[in-house]
């Protein structure tokens, strides 16, 4: 049975002004996500929004597909180099697991994501090595289109900032002043 001493025992309280129930949403705090990915994931990043422009202007469907797998790649390890966690080391040498085995627990968000392009390994291996029709214009196409949305994905999902609520005007304060509510009290006397 628990005492009424716990029950009174202090809270800890969080800096700062607490959220008003009745007042504007600007009173309210968003918990906020690290400001940016760390500069390896920009880095690669960036590589795969090159490589996804490049892989939109070659000719051959299969440079196209190849060079758009590749940016998928390039997305796929700018997760796993913002959210990765080194494995436990063990005397045994670990077997060499791709990023589409380990992204799914990495990001289990992106699961799907890591199937359709793990589905489409064998399919760039082919075309990498020149293997006449591995890919056709659609498979190519389609690639495209579904690395950029990956692309976007993971962009979002790693830089972009939440945007937060802005507070709302008050018509009888002029632009640029605070105005600060007061609790009128009755006087007692």
């Amino acid at each position: 049975m628990a005492s009424s001493n716990a029950a009174a025992a202090p809270r800890r309280r969080a800096p700062g002004p607490a959220p008003s129930p009745t007042g504007p949403a600007g009173d309210v705090h968003p918990v906020l996500r690290r400001a940016t990915a760390p500069p390896a994931a920009l880095d690669l990043l960036a590589q795969a929004r090159a490589g996804l422009d490049e892989a939109a202007a070659l000719e051959t469907a299969n440079e196209r597909y190849a060079t758009a797998h590749l940016a998928a790649l390039r997305t796929a390890a700018a997760v796993l180099a913002a959210r990765g966690r080194p494995e436990p080391t063990s005397r045994r040498r670990a077997r060499i697991r791709s990023a589409w085995e380990v992204l799914p627990e990495i990001a289990p968000e992106l699961t799907e994501w890591s199937a359709l392009f793990a589905a489409g390994a064998p399919r760039r291996a082919r075309a990498e090595a020149g293997i006449q029709g591995a890919a056709g214009n659609r498979d190519a196409d389609d690639l495209i289109r579904d690395v950029e949305m990956f692309l976007r994905l993971v962009e979002r999902m790693l830089v972009l900032q939440p945007v937060l609520p802005q507070p709302r005007p008050d018509p009888d304060t002029p632009p640029g002043t605070v105005r600060e509510r007061v609790r009128e009290v009755p006087d007692a006397g």
